[in-house]
């Protein structure tokens, strides 16, 4: 059944930079990045049913159906608009998980964007990034469906035209616990902020990548062996890093040429996502 279904991106993101400004009193904290979304990703089928219920058909070894954001996501949705439809939802996993790249709340992004079109919701942009919110920090950016330059906890956005460099995404098959991170004594929460419009990856940095690399090696490892062939850094938490190239013919040079203990893909940075870009076609269509 799910072959004839239509299969909508849920997009892989970077932060281009991460920097941590200080510390709420309710445990969150204040940051500015670069959200750079990128044309690689998951992908999610969706088929309404009149059941009511929300059944994952393509479950996550390890992850119990409740304590998955699609799940979650659908639910939340479900309640807040009183929906009496149910849905099916495959998904086709492609993003390492705890990577840093943004796989399980773009799959939940995707989830409250399609199933709001699907059950007819008539919810905003804005409506779903509050929404998203309630699931995790970095939702909102993927329902809002633009580059862009982030702070508050991540939701509060300046949409930003990016030039549309190639990226290689690699990585060292490490599952890093965001929450960890951001609990960590360690972890600078001090950094001065920044106007969006003086970004230049030169001068910024990602604040948590001292500390992963401390406590990861492999980590530490992989961007070791990047910075070798171009400009590098660590995305979100980890444990993804990128390469930033001016092509994709250097980029993949790249990856192919790189140790076979690490893995990786190459993608192109995009300033609208491929979610919002398809539905726009399938609305037209």
């Amino acid at each position: 059944m799910a072959n004839q279904l239509i299969w909508w991106p849920s997009p892989a993101k970077l932060n281009l930079f991460l920097h941590i400004t200080g510390r709420r009193q309710d445990g969150y904290h204040h940051l500015q990045s670069l959200f750079q979304l990128l044309d690689q990703g998951d992908q999610l089928a969706f088929e309404t049913t009149t059941n009511g219920a929300i059944q994952l058909m393509t479950p996550l070894p390890g992850v119990a159906d409740e304590d998955n954001l699609i799940v979650k996501a659908a639910n939340l949705l479900k309640q807040y608009c009183h929906v009496s439809q149910g849905a099916n939802i495959w998904l086709d996993k492609r993003l390492p998980m705890g990577g840093g790249i943004g796989g399980g709340s773009s799959n939940a992004a995707t989830t409250l964007v399609v199933l709001n079109t699907l059950w007819q919701c008539g919810l905003t942009l804005e409506q779903l990034e509050a929404l998203g919110l309630q699931l995790g920090a970095d939702v909102p950016v993927f329902v809002h469906g633009r580059t862009t330059f982030a702070s508050g906890v991540g939701e509060q956005f300046v949409d930003t035209e990016q030039p549309k460099h190639w990226f290689l995404v690699a990585s060292p098959g490490v599952h890093i616990a965001t929450a960890e991170i951001f609990r960590h004594a360690e972890l600078p929460r001090n950094t001065p902020t920044m106007q969006w419009q003086d970004y230049h990856f030169d001068s910024t940095a990602n604040d948590c990548q001292t500390l992963v690399c401390q406590y990861h090696p492999k980590v530490a490892k992989l961007l070791h062996w990047l910075l070798e062939y171009a400009p590098s850094r660590m995305t979100g938490t980890g444990s993804c890093v990128f390469a930033v190239f001016p092509d994709q013919s250097q980029a993949v040079k790249v990856l192919q040429a790189m140790p076979a203990e690490f893995a990786g893909f190459v993608a192109q940075g995009v300033n609208i996502s491929p979610l919002h870009s398809q539905l726009e076609q399938w609305k037209n269509g």
